[in-house]
């Protein structure tokens, strides 16, 4: 099992500690085009098994076009932020990105085409739990309802997501047996918890094969099959 940090409030390394205190396999580093280089270069001197999430934030479907192509091969993992109908339709239908970040954030939602596009495409879609977590009254029932909704549309769509606690520090993060829990009690499930923290990893790994120079498109290899044995 995996979780995604933003190292906001604390660098690579101490939250690279604390995800082996807390009996994680390894984590994904979120950054920025902008500290994408920084953030790499700290991830590099860590011991445990780190990727690097790219998370572009575009304004409209033209910028963010541009912009997977442009970051594709400069990262690990390529995640777009949502939180429009237009953003997200984007998002789930472009094989190239590997997950659909805050959905449901501004005025996104998601539906049973945007579930089925992401089964199709191969993108994982966030369930977010920093709003559960973090938020107090009003804010935080609307947010359980509102996963709750997400993770029967992924199911029913056999769609892949992941799982996080968005934390920015060491001090917000949660070991996978407290998400796991929160789930149960939540009413999204402690499978389904589970599962999205284990799929962080399968992403990373779909990305390397990727990434192996001897790889066409899925499937296809250029070489001998004995090579690959």
């Amino acid at each position: 099992m995996y979780e995604a940090v933003r190292p906001r409030d604390a660098t690579v390394s101490r939250l690279a500690l604390t995800v082996g205190e807390y009996g994680y396999d390894g984590l994904i580093v979120r950054a920025t085009p902008e500290d994408l280089e920084t953030v790499t270069a700290q991830a590099a001197a860590v011991p445990q098994p780190v990727g690097i999430g790219l998370e572009l934030n575009p304004t409209d479907r033209q910028e963010a076009s541009g912009a997977v192509g442009h970051y594709r091969s400069a990262c690990d993992l390529l995640l777009v932020r949502g939180g429009t109908p237009d953003l997200n339709r984007f998002a789930v239908e472009d094989p190239r990105v590997d997950v659909l970040t805050a959905p449901m954030a501004k005025q996104g939602d998601v539906n049973h085409v945007i579930a089925a596009a992401a089964a199709d495409n191969g993108v994982a879609i966030e369930l977010n739990l920093a709003p559960v977590l973090r938020a107090s009254g009003g804010r935080r029932v609307q947010a359980i309802r509102s996963r709750r909704k997400l993770i029967e549309l992924l199911e029913d769509a056999d769609a892949p997501w992941v799982t996080s606690a968005d934390a920015a520090d060491h001090l917000q993060m949660r070991a996978p047996r407290d998400l796991i829990a929160l789930g149960e009690v939540i009413g999204v499930g402690a499978d389904a918890i589970e599962t999205g923290l284990t799929t962080w990893g399968r992403l990373l790994e779909r990305s390397q094969r990727r990434q192996d120079p001897t790889v066409i498109e899925p499937g296809v290899y250029h070489g001998r099959p004995e090579d690959r044995t």
